[in-house]
């Protein structure tokens, strides 16, 4: 972990009516982030399917159970922690939704995107004491626009012998 890392905790009740103040928060942070808009896009998704998930399938929706999220920044990366308390999965078992026979389903195509946009993500069952899911979005590197080269005189100013 970064000691220097800005980090952001929330605990929710399982309820779907928290998840537009989910998706605000993941916007607000990943622009706090220095993420562009097409990153900042991907991040709000992916913590809109992973909180879904975690409210509507770890803890199927029961008010006493908590949803924790975690939003760890650092000088290179965006880390995103969401955690249930339900009976945990093995995503191995997750039916793929690019599969023929799954390309119709109106669900099911949650954790593929989180794997899309972001650049890793791992799973974590703690033996039917939740999931955790674990996605982290690194920043590119800010490029320095073209100067010519630092060594060259300016164009028209060369002296002559």
């Amino acid at each position: 972990m970064d000691p220097a890392a800005s980090v952001i905790e929330l605990t929710l009740e399982s309820s779907l009516k928290h998840m537009e103040m989910v998706e605000e928060i993941a916007r607000r942070v990943s622009k706090a982030a220095g993420f562009g808009s097409e990153d900042e896009f991907q991040i709000e998704l992916a913590v809109h399917e992973t909180v879904i998930n975690a409210i509507a399938h770890g803890n199927q929706e029961d008010p006493s159970k908590k949803v924790w999220l975690q939003f760890r920044i650092s000088d290179d990366r965006l880390e995103i922690h969401v955690r249930d308390q339900g009976s945990g999965f093995d995503l191995s078992k997750v039916p793929d939704p690019l599969a023929e026979a799954n390309l119709l389903n109106i669900s099911g195509r949650g954790m593929f995107l989180v794997q899309q946009f972001m650049d890793e993500t791992q799973v974590v069952t703690s033996g039917g004491r939740g999931t955790e899911v674990i996605m982290i979005k690194r920043r590119k590197p800010q490029t320095q626009p073209h100067q010519g080269g630092k060594d060259r005189e300016p164009e028209g100013h060369r002296k002559t012998s």
